[in-house]
């Protein structure tokens, strides 16, 4: 599943990045800093990495544990080697905080990681901007006094959505929170949810969707389950829309359809790569090297690469070598 971040809006990870505070602290004793394995990566540089701009700097990458984050470190990692780097894989660390105090401290140089998760987490603020580029400029300032610098965010957005398969979708044709509003006025009993129990019960979960929204869901219409079971019983029409983490690989492959937020309820979770300033300041190449991969990140990518991990079974560290060629980012010896 993708669903494990550490970086929920509801204090929930693992799920995508959402058990946040008591498992994050956790994960700082957990994550086995002293670790770390070579990317042997046989690469060339493609549109990035031109002139190897990091030739002799040896780099530790770092990520958390979900498979998402696998991708993305590993991303990250191919494109420095690309551009002349040795890089040291410290991808996988259980939880946020490990990954991210390894950042802060400087045990890993980079690593991608999401603007919801700093604000909220991180951070301390309990208000997320609703617009993504605000919200990860006030992430960026707030954290330079952390030695830590931000590089320019995707369009990836691993927040909260409700999905409903292609089947339903063609009977209501809603396309947006706000048009599922309109149904649960006109025709009550259409409107059914599968979701989690803490989604169903916080008030940046279920309860502040409906108020954000004018919705006013009968208790009934309203199921608590497992994530995983979620999604199979929104693919099979148990219920007509189920929460979902919008970059999870299953709703491609179960051909979900993902209602809009457009009220800007959820917090915006884009990635972005974090380096640790003084990395960056012997290293000024790095955001010429990340800058264009990171601009071809978004959710239908995303989900594509999830799947082929969650679904398919494929390695985390091909899907991301594979994607990487095939985008012409680098090239095969």
């Amino acid at each position: 599943m993708t669903g494990r971040r550490g970086r929920r809006p509801l204090t929930r990870v693992p799920l995508p990045g959402v058990l946040l505070t008591g498992l994050l602290l956790a994960g700082v004793s957990a994550c086995g800093l002293t670790s770390g394995s070579p990317m042997v990566d046989d690469v060339e540089p493609g549109s990035i990495g031109r002139g190897r701009p990091l030739e002799g700097a040896k780099l530790t990458v770092t990520s958390k544990e979900f498979t998402e984050q696998l991708i993305l470190g590993a991303i990250m990692g191919i494109a420095f080697q690309a551009a002349g780097a040795e890089v040291v894989d410290r991808t996988g660390i259980q939880g946020s905080v490990g990954s991210r105090e390894a950042v802060v401290g400087g045990d890993a140089d980079a690593g991608y990681e999401y603007t919801g998760t700093a604000w909220i987490t991180y951070q301390g603020n309990s208000r997320p901007l609703p617009d993504p580029r605000e919200q990860w400029e006030a992430v960026r300032e707030a954290d330079r006094r952390n030695g830590v610098t931000w590089l320019e965010p995707s369009a990836l957005n691993n927040t909260y959505a409700l999905a409903m398969n292609r089947a339903n979708f063609g009977k209501y044709g809603t396309r947006t929170l706000s048009e599922v509003a309109a149904l649960a006025k006109s025709d009550p009993a259409a409107v059914t949810l599968c979701v989690e129990g803490e989604f169903a019960n916080r008030a940046d979960g279920l309860p502040g969707l409906e108020k954000a929204y004018g919705m006013n869901l009968a208790a009934g219409s309203v199921t608590q389950m497992d994530t995983g079971i979620i999604y199979t019983q929104t693919a099979e029409g148990a219920c007509t829309y189920g929460e979902v983490f919008t970059t999870d690989g299953r709703i491609k492959s179960m051909d979900l359809v993902v209602m809009e937020d457009d009220r800007k309820f959820f917090p915006n979770y884009n990635a972005a790569p974090v380096v640790h300033t003084a990395t960056l300041e012997e290293w000024p190449a790095i955001p010429r090297v990340l800058d264009p991969v990171s601009a071809k990140l978004d959710n239908e990518v995303a989900r594509t690469l999830n799947a082929r991990v969650d679904v398919d079974g494929e390695d985390p560290h091909q899907v991301a070598l594979d994607w990487m060629v095939e985008e012409g980012f680098v090239e095969e010896k």
